[in-house]
């Protein structure tokens, strides 16, 4: 594998520098110093500020764009073999790197690197991490996979030896890491595109821990179903935290106020902590604090400055996020997509007042879709009415004969209003037409949906 020569200022490509985290790694390496040049299908705002910042941003990608001087080209999971840059990088025998590559690689720079996995919660546990450590004044650097207003971005670049990222488990890319202290929040099926089951998926995991040495730390979800498969045989030191179970960092007294906001109690190995108030929704974001508490006190922080960090975050974007109204409607966007995901939500959206719940969805992937078809059904049905637009492909094409119309079926069968629209357009007018005083609309899903409650608010 080639090795980037951090003390030398390197010319870097990145194809598909436009994305949430490949802008991230861009961003990081233009603030050392280096010359970054990168290709994106479309301008974005990540696309500009890498640019203000004096990156060379090429809006499509072509062979052309692969020049003389660039020691390393860049890629992520999503560019296929055939890409033209890929394939001119590799016929002028520039060395290339993936994108997991390329982040453990900057990993080892730092004295304190940590990664938080899980198949869900990850960018919202690596924002409370990141508000935590700021309030502490550690000066971290931070990659996240989402917008965090708090550094107006997705990404932060400290100066001191704490690294933060998130580390997805997607073409085992995690596996490419090197933490010194992990969080793993949940293992559960996902990403079937690439994993052949389950049990597959948690022999990734387990593989991600052993990463640890003796001297590493896990913080692990003791209520996870895989925690055993997981746990397994490692030499490093594990943190566990729980809602249900006994474990090093628990919760107590727990209450909600009436936007959904969990209030409660930590036990550190059964020892009053504090008092802790969240301004995230849903009991899921309860325990994905306790990851959270469990690394600030790993790190040596005071309760009260975990209380602070916990309390300044207010979630990122796309993560329940309040879009505005629409008459006495509320609209909320969510980038739930994954049926264990839509229950949380759904579950936070219960705690806040409303007299209809109403849930537009675009599945994402198709593989996806297919694999858990009945699980979406479940989930989605908990909801008042349900809207469903054609699912987004992302980095697939549909070769498996799945649409959102057997969606629609299968929520029929369970008794829920469920209607599909194949365009944006028509899914707005239905919804101008129903949205009534005190409904609650979640533009739910990992695409572009979010585009619906915007339009929307414009109209």
């Amino acid at each position: 594998m080639y090795q980037v020569d951090f003390s030398r200022k390197q010319h870097l490509h990145f194809i598909g520098i436009g994305g949430i985290s490949m802008s991230g790694l861009a961003e990081i390496l233009l603030g050392e110093g280096f010359q970054i040049s990168g290709s994106d299908s479309s301008v974005s705002p990540l696309t500009r500020k890498l640019e203000q910042k004096g990156a060379v941003i090429f809006i499509g990608q072509s062979a052309e764009n692969i020049t003389e001087g660039i020691d390393c080209v860049v890629y992520s999971a999503a560019i296929r073999p055939d890409n033209p840059e890929l394939v001119a990088a590799q016929e002028a025998s520039i060395p290339t790197l993936t994108r997991a590559e390329l982040l453990g690689q900057i990993m080892k720079n730092y004295e304190t690197p940590i990664a938080v996995a899980g198949t869900h919660g990850k960018t919202t546990t690596t924002s409370m991490v990141s508000h935590i450590l700021m309030e502490a004044g550690c000066d971290p650097t931070i990659t996240v996979g989402g917008i965090l207003p708090a550094i107006d971005g997705n990404i932060r670049v400290g100066r001191s030896g704490t690294f933060v990222t998130e580390a997805c488990e997607y073409t085992n890319s995690f596996l490419s890491f090197f933490p010194k202290i992990e969080i793993i929040l949940n293992v559960d099926a996902d990403h079937l595109d690439f994993f052949k089951d389950l049990d597959d998926i948690a022999s990734s995991f387990h593989r991600f821990a052993l990463l640890l040495d003796e001297g590493g730390t896990l913080i692990l979800n003791r209520d996870t179903a895989r925690f055993e498969e997981v746990s397994e045989g490692l030499s490093c030191e594990l943190i566990t935290y729980s809602l249900e179970q006994d474990a090093d960092y628990t919760a107590s007294d727990i209450c909600f106020d009436e936007r959904g906001h969990g209030s409660f109690t930590c036990l550190e190995r059964g020892e009053e902590l504090g008092r802790f108030t969240l301004r995230v929704p849903g009991i899921h974001n309860v325990s994905n604090a306790l990851s959270a508490i469990a690394l600030g006190r790993k790190l040596g922080l005071t309760p009260s400055c975990i209380a602070s960090g916990l309390l300044s975050f207010s979630g990122t974007e796309r993560r329940f996020q309040h879009k505005g109204k629409l008459g006495g409607a509320e609209i909320i966007d969510d980038y739930a997509h994954h049926p264990s995901e839509i229950r949380a939500t759904i579950k936070a959206a219960r705690q806040c007042p409303h007299k209809r719940l109403i849930i537009a969805f675009q599945p994402h992937t198709y593989t996806r879709t297919k694999a858990l078809l009945a699980e979406f059904a479940d989930a989605l049905s908990a909801a008042d009415r349900v809207v469903l637009a054609d699912i987004y492909a992302a980095r697939e094409k549909n070769t498996i004969g799945i649409s959102s119309r057997d969606l629609m079926t299968e929520i029929r069968k369970r008794g829920t209003a469920v209607d599909y629209f194949p365009s944006f357009a028509e899914i707005e007018d239905l919804l101008r037409s129903e949205l009534k005083e005190g409904d609650l609309l979640i533009t739910m899903g990992a695409g572009n949906i979010v585009d619906i409650g915007e339009d929307l608010l414009r109209s």
